[in-house]
């Protein structure tokens, strides 16, 4: 709906609608102040709670390893073979700058996004912003206000504590996303016309199959290293799937993946948790895969050829984003900024993403299922443990 609504207000209005610049620039600097926090208590939180020891703390770790590093080089060769990003330059984003305000100084607006805090600690340093410390203590104070009866008896608590709040104030921003996706529309469909969204169309093209090209990898390693065979498991999955597909939440369908699995797909108790519940923290393939793309995508329409070093930051900085992104809609918007950051791109077009990040996020969070799906069969070993109570009592002797 937003989508439709930004379509007809930039025909309506033409070039006045780089007014609309200003909203999206709000959201991205906002999400931009909160991705090192969330990323920083994420996987404290997580290292923290997690019960694994043994073998199968280092098997587990190399699966998720090995399928997250597949994930984000596919993603990287369908995005250099396909190029989406050349088929569309946009102009510059920058139309708010300061060049534009006039000799007389910022303008309001300027003024404005400038106060609009980047990094969740950057008011508080030496460069004190009084208006972006007023920005966070009022988010924060809110969002503390149905926690602040909660008793914290140790460091988890504190941890837990943290997180929730940081997860309460994201929940917020993701709120405004609509509003974001609306206003980028507008100012596109304004003053540039259709073109850029030709692009947008080739990206989404080529992260389907790249998500396609991820899947098969899945198949294949359950079919060569699994009892499960990879048709059935899709049936035997299929209410995992497209409850993560609908509900775009990988921590909201965590339950069912664990059900699902234990129960119709038949694998050990053991494999189930280690890959559902411990593996939906750590294995966010899709994630990966896409905010690597992303980044070659952007940098496509920039004009910005990222050398092989910088594909390589690329692949490093998404594995530590996909670990750290929560598993709620639209979390990866907020790592995503930091993978921009890492190789120098700059956020604001991120802005372009919001327009199509509503579907191709479910696309991705089912293959973040599927993702643990897969440890979890491949945990499970080729030979099928039965348990002793389904095994048929031996028959008395005659």
């Amino acid at each position: 709906m937003a989508l439709l609504i930004g379509v007809i207000t930039g025909l309506l209005i033409g070039p006045h609608a780089i007014v609309f610049d200003l909203p999206s620039k709000i959201i991205l600097q906002l999400l931009g102040a909160l991705a090192p926090p969330l990323i920083l208590i994420a996987v404290t939180h997580v290292l923290m709670t997690t019960e694994i020891s043994g073998r199968t703390a280092g098997r587990l770790a190399g699966l998720l390893l090995l399928n997250t590093t597949v994930a984000i080089m596919i993603g990287l060769g369908v995005a250099n073979i396909l190029r989406p990003g050349s088929w569309s330059k946009p102009a510059e984003m920058g139309g708010g700058s300061a060049e534009h305000a006039g000799e007389g100084g910022v303008s309001p607006v300027d003024l404005l996004v400038q106060n609009v805090p980047k990094s969740l600690f950057g008011p508080l340093g030496d460069n004190s912003n009084i208006i972006g410390v007023i920005f966070i203590a009022i988010a924060f104070g809110l969002a503390l206000r149905s926690v602040r009866s909660k008793p914290i008896g140790n460091v988890q608590d504190l941890v837990e504590l943290s997180y929730e709040v940081l997860l309460k104030v994201l929940h917020w921003i993701i709120a405004l996303v609509p509003l974001g996706v609306f206003a980028v529309v507008a100012k596109v469909v304004g003053t540039e016309g259709f073109g850029p969204f030709k692009a947008m169309g080739v990206f989404i093209v080529a992260v389907l199959v790249a998500l396609a090209l991820q899947t098969t990898w899945y198949m294949v390693r359950i079919r060569l290293f699994s009892w499960v065979r990879p048709w059935t498991m899709l049936s035997q999955m299929r209410d995992a799937l497209v409850m993560a597909f609908s509900t775009d939440s990988s921590t909201v369908t965590m339950p069912v993946t664990y059900a699902c699995l234990k129960d119709k797909v038949g694998v050990r108790e053991e494999s189930a948790s280690m890959g559902a519940l411990v593996g939906a923290n750590f294995n966010n393939d899709g994630t990966a895969l896409y905010e690597a793309m992303a980044a070659l995508f952007i940098a496509q329409m920039i004009g910005q050829d990222l050398s092989v070093t910088q594909q390589l930051i690329i692949v490093l900085t998404s594995i530590i984003a996909s670990v750290g992104a929560a598993g709620i809609p639209e979390a990866g918007l907020v790592t995503m900024t930091l993978v921009f950051s890492a190789v120098g791109l700059p956020i604001e077009y991120i802005a372009l993403l919001l327009t199509v990040d509503w579907f191709l996020d479910r696309c991705r969070t089912t293959i973040n299922v599927l993702g643990d799906v897969n440890v979890s069969c491949l945990l499970d070993g080729k030979t099928r443990h039965v348990p002793a109570a389904d095994t048929p009592p031996p028959s008395d002797a005659a």
